[in-house]
């Protein structure tokens, strides 16, 4: 089973335990799914086709959903949950192509947030958005 499958099936499970799947009418606004501020992340190493993705919840209402979640919350309100806002931090990293893509879709604020990107290599990632998507650590 890849990550992305696991990681879809715990997001599924954590709905359907919230009570969130169950059959009844349909809700009037997707940010009904999740209380508080919310983003589903995932880091695909490689193209954009390629098996290797990693994929995580993370929630800031308490922050939880990765081992850095806390920062990656911090980060994301004085951001104002624009992930692309959080400032680069000033780093050397080797010039070696290595790309990675970034997905991140949930709701910050009552504002639905669906952020992507492809950066040049893990280490371009990290100097731009922080811990949001430090999933391997």
């Amino acid at each position: 089973m890849t990550y992305i499958t696991r990681a879809a099936a715990a997001a599924g499970a954590l709905l359907a335990a919230a009570g969130l799947l169950a059959a009844g009418p349909a809700r009037a606004a997707s940010r009904d799914i999740l209380p508080g501020n919310w983003l589903y992340l995932t880091v695909t190493k490689g193209d954009a086709r390629s098996s290797d993705t990693r994929g995580a919840l993370l929630l800031c209402d308490p922050p939880q959903g990765h081992t850095r979640a806390a920062e990656a919350c911090t980060e994301l309100a004085a951001a104002e949950g624009d992930v692309g806002r959080i400032p680069a931090k000033n780093v050397f990293c080797p010039m070696i192509y290595a790309p990675v893509t970034t997905h991140a879709r949930g709701h910050w604020n009552n504002r639905t947030v669906d952020f992507e990107e492809t950066y040049t290599s893990p280490c371009v990632m990290r100097a731009r958005t922080g811990a949001v998507f430090a999933l391997d650590d």
